[in-house]
């Protein structure tokens, strides 16, 4: 039986045979990545250089919810009561409203940044025994020794570590609701009077 040995006739023009496309082996990367395409991460870029202005005490005091009813159900939105300060003697109060509660933050907090006030403080403590109104809130304030730390809570604690008060003696006396108690910290503060303008309000008059 006779067999056909004649070869295969060759490609024209004389081209080489591509050769079969290999597939990277495991572990190995097919091209550059994509990350090194795009340059840095948004992280870095939206960080802050250290030393580019005093950084900010923020702290959220409370997050109230409201329930409307609607004909498909009920419809959230949420409000925050936030606190800002530098610990230094300056801070302010923000309330804000939205319909998700890190939006309503974000306001809260823009709007504290908005009323920012300076408060006499006497080193790490208040200067004298003063009590603060607003509304049906009542708070008094009173100075202590150092060691004695940040004898208060709920809103006040806030408003004093925001401005830096590390020793005082505080008590409520009047309506427990949040916006009350803060706004009351914050006026018995704003009252605060250092000895020397005392005595230059008594020498100009």
């Amino acid at each position: 039986m006779s067999t056909d040995s004649t070869p295969a006739p060759a490609p024209e023009g004389n081209e080489p045979t591509p050769a079969p496309e290999q597939r990277p082996e495991r572990g190995e990367r097919r091209g550059p990545r994509r990350d090194d395409r795009r340059g840095p991460r948004r992280d870095n870029r939206d960080q802050k250089p250290e030393g580019d202005g005093p950084s900010m005490i923020e702290k959220v005091v409370f997050i109230n919810r409201c329930a409307k009813v609607v004909k498909g159900g009920r419809r959230f939105s949420f409000a925050a009561l936030a606190v800002v300060g530098d610990g230094k003697g300056r801070l302010g109060i923000g309330y804000g409203k939205a319909n998700e509660v890190p939006d309503a933050i974000k306001k809260g907090t823009a709007n504290a940044h908005k009323h920012m006030v300076n408060v006499k403080l006497k080193g790490d403590t208040i200067p004298h025994d003063v009590l603060g109104e607003y509304d049906g809130g009542k708070v008094l304030l009173k100075p202590a020794s150092p060691g004695t730390g940040l004898i208060a809570g709920g809103g006040v604690r806030a408003v004093l570590e925001a401005a830096g008060v590390k020793n005082v003696l505080t008590k409520s006396m009047g309506s427990k609701n949040h916006i009350a108690v803060v706004h009351a910290t914050l006026e018995g503060l704003r009252k605060l009077r250092l000895a020397d303008d005392i005595t230059k309000i008594r020498a100009a008059s």
